[in-house]
Order: structure tokens, then sequence, then C-alpha cells
């Protein structure tokens, strides 16, 4: 048999043969094709309905070694789960074990010379899931190399490509998470490429963008996820809501933070860091005394002390409005240039 077997019919068949229901499993105990005929168990029904690994099946797994058979296993009704007696036959491609083929028997109508046809089904599927296997693997090492060329480079004949492997339109437009999701591809730093549907989703790197420009989506995503670790309160946690984290991100490299406002050494320099993250919240808080306070966790009076310290030592009241703009914004980037990621 060759890949492109129609393996519901092969089922269909054996359900035929047998007279019973039938349903194949890959490894991890997920419904893949199947056949009724007739009433069913309540596992069987759950299996497929819910289209997940029940535990009872997969304790059965265990307990009769059934990933080890090399021939169809009888297993006896269990009714304590609801369960009746049936066959499995485990589906292998050399050696490796890809998966499960089931067929009820309530009454113990299946015969010997009726497991044939059992095994022979399980022979079919092996072909086909391995040669799936294989095919898969393959085009998502092709999606792997494009990816790394877009992730490069501008690459127009790597999105084209891309898109005609994946099936995509060549204008789709697409956003990057920073916490890989398990509906989207992989990327590097644990980040993850997701298609924008209709209704694009709160990506950390903002509003789509076309394929092509995926290495900039990436980008995007990044700054956000360092802007976040520096402090940036984003709501949402997405590049089109940094706002004033926009200056950090986009800063000349050669632009330090003393450049910004001098005091940023002075309060770096201290052996202790209480009026460096003093001066942090207080202005992060739009000089709000009882807000800045409280999420340093110490009393007002403790606040205003350390105010006066803070002055004495750079030379800024902050709670002069006119003042605060750039010990902040240099604040920030010494944060955001700081982050270790």
């Amino acid at each position: 048999m060759s890949g492109t077997t129609d393996m519901q019919v092969v089922v269909d068949q054996l359900a035929a043969t047998v007279g019973q229901s039938v349903l194949i499993e890959d490894r991890e105990q997920h419904p893949v094709w199947w056949s009724t005929r007739g009433a069913v168990d309540l596992i069987r029904s759950r299996t497929i309905l819910d289209r997940r690994v029940d535990p009872d099946v997969a304790a059965v797994v265990r307990r009769f070694k059934l990933a080890h058979a090399t021939r169809p296993v009888h297993t006896p009704p269990i009714p304590e789960n609801e369960m009746w007696a049936r066959w499995c036959m485990p589906i292998r491609s050399e050696g490796r074990l890809l998966g499960f083929v089931w067929v009820l028997d309530p009454d113990g109508s299946i015969s010997e010379s009726k497991l044939s046809a059992l095994v022979e089904c399980a022979e079919i599927a092996a072909t086909v899931m391995a040669t799936s296997q294989q095919s898969m693997q393959a085009a998502r090492h092709a999606r792997d190399e494009l990816l790394e060329r877009l992730l490069a480079s501008r690459d127009e004949q790597a999105a084209n490509e891309l898109a005609r492997l994946e099936l995509l339109a060549p204008d789709v437009l697409v956003q990057v998470e920073t916490q890989r999701r398990p509906d989207g591809w992989a990327l590097p730093d644990e980040m993850s490429l997701h298609i924008a549907r209709s209704r694009p989703r709160l990506a950390a790197s903002g509003s789509p963008l076309p394929l092509v420009d995926l290495r900039e989506a990436v980008r995007r995503a990044g700054a956000t996820r360092r802007a976040i670790a520096a402090g940036a309160q984003l709501d949402p946690p997405t590049w089109d809501h940094l706002g004033a984290w926009r200056f950090i991100v986009d800063a000349p490299p050669e632009l330090t933070a003393a450049e910004v406002h001098p005091g940023v050494s002075a309060l770096a320099a201290q052996p202790r860091r209480d009026l460096l993250t003093t001066t942090r919240a207080y202005l992060d808080h739009g000089g709000d005394v009882v807000a800045a306070a409280a999420a340093l966790h110490i009393h007002r009076t403790t606040l205003y002390y350390r105010l006066d310290r803070i002055h004495d030592l750079i030379g800024v009241d902050l709670r002069d409005g006119h003042a605060r703009a750039d010990l902040q914004l240099a604040l920030w980037l010494e944060a955001y240039r700081c982050v270790d990621m």
C-alpha cells in the first residue's frame, strides 16, 4: 500500500469484516480514524466525542503491556470503567510504535480467523502513518529553513516560498508572541509566530506585519519583552502600547543614560540601591507620594527623607515636575540596557 491509501476506507472495510466498531489511535492515543457498527461503550464514546486520551484506556495499555505486543491482544471487559471487551493491535514501522488499532468485541464474536484482518489493517496503517510522518517532517524542515532566512533578512523570495508551502495567501500577515504557544510556529528565544486571522490577537509584536517583515515583528516582540522586564507598565503588553518607551527602544546605541541625565550615574554609584529604586518608583507614579510609598513598602516619612537625600545627591528636586522628565527617561534607558535576557 502507498502513502495515498485512504485509511478511512480500510477502517470501514475492517469494521464490515468483523461486524464491530473500529478505532485507530496515534501513539499518544488520540483518535485518528474510526468506523462505528452498532452500539459502543462509554469509553469509546468519550474518546471520539472529546478527542482526548481517556485515563482508563491509557491504564489498560499499561496494564496489558499493549505497546510491546506483537500480535492482537484481547482485553476483558472492565465493568467499573464501563469498558467492553476489545481487541488491540499495535501499529509499528521499523520498530517504532505509531499507534493502536482497537476493535470492540462485547459478545466475543471475533474469531481467530478474523484477527488476520485486524493485523492487515495495522500493517496498512503503519505504512500510511509512517509516510505521513515523513512528509510532515520534511515540510517542517523546509519551513524552518525558510523561517531562518526571514529571521536573517527581509527575504521576499523566502516569504513567497513559505506562503506557498503552508498554503497561505501571498499577502499573509503575522504576529509574534514572546511566550511560545502551541498554536504557532516555534521561533528562537521561546517565541512563536502566529498567522493573523480576521481578528488579530493582542500579540507582543503589536499589529500584524507582512510575513516578509518577520524579522521586524520579532524585533518588536523582543523589545516589548525587554521593556516590560525593565519595568514598563503596558496594558495590554504589546508593541502598540509602548508609548514613551518607544524613545527608549529606538534610542541610538551610542546614546548613554548619563547623557540624557547625569544624575543616573550618581544614583547607580551608591552602595545601596534604595535611592535609585525610590527615584524610579516616585517618577513612575507621577510624583504620587502615597502610591510610591505603597509600591516601595515604606512609610511616607521615609519617602520624604529619601527625596531630600536624592536632592542633595544629584541636585534635582523630584517634587518639581519640570525637573523630572529627563531623569525618568534616563532611568528607563539605564534599566532597559541592563536587562539580562
